[in-house]
């Protein structure tokens, strides 16, 4: 999988769990009884993929910067 800069994981793991918990909240106390259902089922999908990308971001390996590879070339 491609590297993916911490910084943008975070601001992405972010949106959907905070969009996920509005979803829930105006699926369970605000939406008419048709949309109900609906709403909440979409905020469920935000915070799965919320923790989708935050497994990304504890799982994926540390980028090794150009000064780290060209040592490492030099060296062998």
């Amino acid at each position: 999988m491609k590297y993916v800069k911490p910084l943008r994981l975070k601001i992405m793991m972010g949106m959907f769990f905070v969009t996920g918990i509005v979803g829930i909240i105006v699926g369970l106390y605000i939406a008419p009884p048709q949309g109900r259902i609906l709403f909440t089922f979409m905020g469920v999908i935000n915070l799965a993929l919320g923790a989708f990308f935050g497994w990304i971001f504890l799982n994926q390996k540390p980028e090794l910067s150009n000064d780290k590879r060209k040592k490492k070339s030099n060296n062998n």
